[in-house]
């Protein structure tokens, strides 16, 4: 017997809070920090593009506005993706 491929995810990514230190991520069910001090690349953004996010697939999160795209494992386990900036 073959399995059936996975169908489209149908839970949605939603922005629900937004503080001075990061904002909150409610995927599904499940609540993700998102800290501007692990992942600053949001920290000046607009609101409104914070807001638009889209979650594509279960380990990936995308702002399109940003041209951000961020594993959610990445935002579980900061540890395990070290930042790595270059001088532009």
């Amino acid at each position: 017997m073959k399995s059936k491929r996975r169908g489209a995810n149908i839970s949605r990514a939603e922005v629900t809070k937004i503080s001075p230190e990061g904002f909150w991520l409610l995927l599904g069910k499940r609540p993700l920090f998102v800290s501007f001090a692990e992942f600053p690349w949001f920290q000046e953004a607009p609101v409104r593009k914070i807001h638009h996010v889209e979650w594509p697939s279960e380990d990936h999160l995308y702002w399109p506005e940003l041209d951000i795209d961020l594993s959610v494992r990445s935002i579980e386990h900061p540890e395990e993706f070290p930042l790595k900036f270059g001088a532009g």
